[in-house]
């Protein structure tokens, strides 16, 4: 029996020495040379360490220094000045789950991680101390620099490298998060069941702040309850569509308060500067809006999407399951002023402005704005009706060579007028009346001219039309059908005016000298895209003090 107990005495010493003799050599460079290929042939995984290190000061924790992991043949997932890994008695059940995991000074390199694998180590709490982060292709896009905070539990798992269920809390010194950077950023939130709720966010962006909270669930939906957006000054290099296209390529994002203020946003073809605005209860799904008590609140100093300027804009939206309550709009455009407000009706794409005032504009036509006037309007928008117009000192231009013209102090008023309706322009109901102090058109100077016109589904009836020329009155009617042809008839008549004044509108030059009286009664097509001439047939009366003359047109010729 003393032989018996004598041998398991020995083995047991024999055991001791070569457990402490493995302990030194461990935490030699050989030993961590070792381990790394011991660990590199035996795993899918490529290991490496410069030294392994314990303290019994500290008796649940080893310290790997130079540390470096990733797949086999591929660049490193994790790279590490040192890791400090905590033990516990669950090592003897979970050898790859530990109690923590502290990585200090180094990089997590996501995009290394091949696709639908995990990291093989999980840890009750995982630490992060002056860490980089790369992520492009997760669910959130990311590159932060300077990262210092902790997940608990960390478990992650194929493609979700935070788990199903955690705790988070990271600082950042720089971050970019889809393409915008910040600083000195703060996330709080937790996880859970892949919906991440996000307790709190701050960040110095764009040389302003940022503050807020939110969630975002399993499919994507994003869910902000409130985000505060503080004297930002952000460039981009995208244009206005591409700078607003997150919002749709997400499921659905969902705003319940948003507070921009001084905000300076450009683009290479568009700007918003002194931008102060609070959206309020509104969702977005693709192109499409959802809200049951909605409203936005906006003005800014300047808003340029390519040739379009709006200065000193101020809008007031409230928005329902109906459609959107334009409450108030102001703005100062083409050196003048525009004011309106309505309503717009989901059910039917109808826009309503229940009151349109323009005043003192300066406006100069495009070229091509004949052109614009045929094309249709987008889906959303029908129909556009103004209960009440007002006009007042507008300076309207054409400067298209072929008959450019000039309205100056153009006044007017309007009532019950369609202007849209199936997506496209014109004047399809309503009653309207302008008049100008001075006007030219084609080189052609007059005085004071005025129409006035009614307008139903048939035709356009315009039952004033009158002006003065250099020297005497020009007065008549004219009807213009709605019908796709666009049938003309006009009735112009001529008192003591320059007997050629129609020269410069079409009409050939007269044989004639002097004033005149004349008459005119005229019929043709404004069918779009054809040429108005070829269309013309017309009678032409003219009588001087001396001479009478009369000439008929066929087909834009005079016969």
């Amino acid at each position: 029996m003393k032989f018996i107990g004598k041998f398991f005495l020995t083995l047991l010493l024999l055991l001791l020495f070569a457990l402490v003799v493995l302990y030194v050599l461990l935490q030699t460079q050989w030993g961590a040379g070792w381990f790394s290929r011991w660990v590199s042939d035996k795993t899918e995984w490529h290991l490496s360490l410069s030294k392994i290190e314990h303290n019994f000061s500290s008796p649940t924790h080893i310290i790997l220094d130079d540390f470096s992991f990733g797949h086999d043949g591929q660049p490193a997932v994790l790279v590490a000045k040192r890791v400090d890994l905590g033990i516990a008695l669950m090592q003897f059940s979970d050898p790859f789950h530990f109690a923590s995991i502290e990585l200090r000074d180094g990089e997590v390199n996501l995009t290394n991680l091949a696709r639908n694998s995990a990291l093989p180590v999980q840890a009750d709490r995982l630490q992060l101390n002056n860490m980089r982060i790369d992520s492009p292709a997760s669910v959130l896009p990311l590159s932060a620099l300077q990262v210092n905070g902790g997940i608990l539990p960390w478990k992650p798992l194929p493609d979700d490298v935070l788990g199903k269920d955690a705790q988070f809390q990271m600082s950042a010194g720089k971050m970019t998060l889809n393409s915008v950077a910040g600083e000195n950023v703060l996330i709080q939130g937790n996880v859970s069941q892949g919906r991440m709720t996000f307790s709190n966010i701050g960040a110095d962006l764009a040389r302003g702040s940022m503050t807020g909270n939110g969630e975002r669930d399993a499919q994507g939906n994003w869910k902000i309850n409130q985000l505060r957006l503080n004297d930002i000054r952000l460039q981009t290099a995208s244009s206005l569509v591409d700078f607003l296209k997150p919002f749709e390529e997400v499921p659905s994002v969902t705003l319940n308060r948003v507070d921009i203020t001084d905000a300076r946003l450009q683009g290479p073809d568009w700007a918003v500067t002194d931008l102060d605005l609070t959206l309020k209860n509104i969702s977005w799904k693709g192109r499409d809006w959802q809200s049951q008590d909605g409203s936005l609140a906006m003005n800014a100093g300047n808003f340029i999407n390519g040739k379009f300027e709006l200065n000193d804009p101020i809008i007031n939206m409230d928005f329902s399951p109906q459609g959107i309550a334009l409450t108030q709009f102001s703005s100062r455009w083409a050196n003048g002023v525009i004011r309106a407000d309505g309503n717009w009706s989901r059910n039917d794409k109808r826009l309503t402005l229940n009151n349109l005032a323009v005043a003192g504009l300066e406006y100069t036509l495009p070229q091509n704005w004949r052109a614009l006037w045929q094309d249709p309007l987008p889906d959303w928008l029908d129909g556009i009706t103004v209960t009440r117009f007002t006009s007042n000192r507008n300076l309207i231009i054409d400067i298209n060579p072929a008959f450019p013209f000039q309205l100056t102090s153009l006044d007017g008023n309007g009532e019950n007028l369609q202007l849209a309706r199936q997506h496209q322009w014109g004047i399809w109901s309503g009653k309207l009346s302008l008049n100008a102090a001075e006007s030219t058109f084609n080189r052609t100077d007059l005085r004071h001219p005025s129409i006035a016109l009614e307008a139903d589904d048939r035709q356009i009836r315009v039952t004033e039309l009158s002006a003065f020329s250099a020297k005497g009155l020009l007065e008549g009617t004219a009807t213009v059908g709605q019908q796709t042809d666009r049938p003309v008839s006009l009735n112009l008549t001529g008192r003591g005016v320059p007997v050629n004044v129609l020269q410069n509108w079409g009409w050939p030059a007269l044989p004639l000298e002097g004033d005149s009286n004349f008459q005119l009664r005229l019929n043709a097509s404004l069918k779009a895209d054809q040429p108005l001439a070829p269309s013309v047939n017309a009678t032409l009366s003219v009588n001087t003090d001396s001479q009478q003359l009369q000439q008929t047109m066929q087909a834009g010729q005079v016969k």
